[in-house]
């Protein structure tokens, strides 16, 4: 049942619309609307509303914007790479091309202030116009404190709404500032989470049926993933596979058992490439289809997970695994064809008796990767750019962990990611024994 917003400025069959569209946030809503005031009246200059990923905060400001009719400016400090095009940007949705066009070439805050207002002077507020942006910490040093108390520097009914997954604590400048509002958002619980996901169910398909496939799904992936864009993705991805011994007739919609034991080892495959979206989820199916019909493909691995990575990636994330999890002085053992005979028993550490693979993976420096990796691959390559470049992209998917400070760009230092059958399945694909270059396995 939807609980439903009430407040005297606003029309209560817009309320209900904005209600059914914010399912589980509707004590959030309804706090904004409280410091949002009545349309014709001031508003408080700014509010900080901070959460973490994917816990609506966007979407609850969006909807009830829209819905409720406001002048409004959308904005992104990602997007807006400076501030003389934030500033272009907000005077363009509140006031139009025009008054964007007043602009200079670089614009700086006092000629984004004097040109709004100018355009105030000529269209007084009729309403309080909201300014919505998602801050960044490396921004102008001038920009959060302007944005802060812009209503005072323009004299306007103009309210600025900052979004952020970080604290306020981290923002706030060492000079001081004026303070905002603070609005918490909360993630999603396990109950709300299997709300608002059973609400996308299938036509097809009764919302009893979708909603034991999301209970499922969520008891799955809880412990691991609560953002709700990637379990929405998840859920979307997998979903065929959960209903496909129904739609041929082998099992009823209410044998959720036999569904399970179906699902099950689709999802733990899922549950290995969680927030790596290297495909589309039709290729996804492609690729499950081909798994299926051929038999020498890698078992426990996403098809996308190996197909993906370009060809030098994959021997980098293999000199990273060597690294991470053999020790330092075996480099010279496994990586030199004239290494003489070493026994492993003979320089056996006591710290070594435990596995390495027990221990977990170990960070290494940037010269040691390299080393190996020109080591392991078949064929010549030269040290450029684009070796380097594809580095970054295994730190960015996650298969690399950065452990070193980012300024220290002399020796950075990094920690292999991936676990002991994802590496064995990208060295089939080289046609790499990985193994055999193993200290653990000697």
């Amino acid at each position: 049942m939807t609980a439903l917003l009430q407040h005297p400025g606003y029309e209560d069959e817009s309320l209900q619309r904005v209600a059914e569209q914010l399912p589980c946030r509707e004590a959030q809503s309804a706090v904004l609307l409280s410091l949002m005031g009545q349309p014709q009246q001031y508003s408080y200059p700014s509010i900080f509303i901070y959460g973490h990923r994917a816990s609506g905060k966007s979407h609850v400001m969006h909807v009830l914007l829209r819905e409720l009719e406001l002048p409004h400016a959308t904005l992104s400090c990602v997007e807006c790479v400076s501030g003389a095009l934030l500033f272009e940007r907000v005077l363009l949705s509140l006031f139009g091309h025009e008054a964007a066009a007043l602009l200079p070439r670089s614009a700086s805050l006092s000629d984004f202030v004097r040109v709004y207002r100018q355009q105030c002077s000529l269209s007084p507020a009729e309403q309080t116009r909201f300014i919505v942006t998602e801050l960044l910490r490396d921004a102008d040093a001038n920009l959060l404190p302007a944005l802060l108390r812009l209503q005072e520097l323009v004299e306007d009914n103009v309210t600025v709404v900052l979004l952020s997954e970080i604290a306020w604590d981290k923002f706030r400048p060492n000079t001081g500032c004026f303070e905002p509002l603070l609005l918490h958002f909360p993630d999603y619980s396990k109950g709300e989470l299997q709300q608002i996901l059973s609400q996308d169910r299938h036509p097809s398909y009764s919302a009893d049926f979708y909603s034991s496939y999301i209970n499922i799904l969520l008891g799955v992936f809880y412990s691991v993933c609560r953002d709700l864009r990637e379990l929405r993705h998840l859920a979307a991805l997998n979903f065929s596979k959960f209903c496909e011994p129904v739609a041929e007739g082998k099992v009823k919609e209410t044998d959720t058992h036999k569904l399970w034991r179906n699902i099950e080892p689709h999802l733990k495959k899922a549950m290995q490439t969680v927030y790596l979206r290297e495909v589309s989820s039709l290729q996804w199916e492609q690729m499950q289809q081909m798994e299926e019909k051929e038999t020498g493909v890698v078992r426990g691995l996403s098809a996308h997970t190996h197909i993906e990575l370009p060809y030098y990636s994959k021997f980098l994330l293999i000199a990273a695994y060597l690294a991470s999890y053999n020790p330092a002085r075996t480099d010279k053992r496994f990586f030199l064809k004239h290494h003489g005979k070493i026994k492993k028993t003979n320089f056996l550490k006591k710290n070594e008796k435990t596995s390495n693979h027990l221990l977990g993976p170990k960070p290494f420096p940037l010269d040691r990767l390299l080393a190996i990796f020109y080591s392991v691959v078949d064929n010549r390559v030269a040290p450029t750019a684009s070796i380097f470049s594809q580095i970054s992209s295994l730190v960015t998917l996650q298969l690399l962990a950065q452990v070193s400070h980012e300024d220290q760009l002399d020796a950075p230092k990094y920690k292999c990611a991936v676990s002991m059958d994802f590496i064995c399945a990208i060295s089939r694909t080289v046609n790499f024994d990985i193994v055999k270059y193993l200290y653990d396995f000697l």
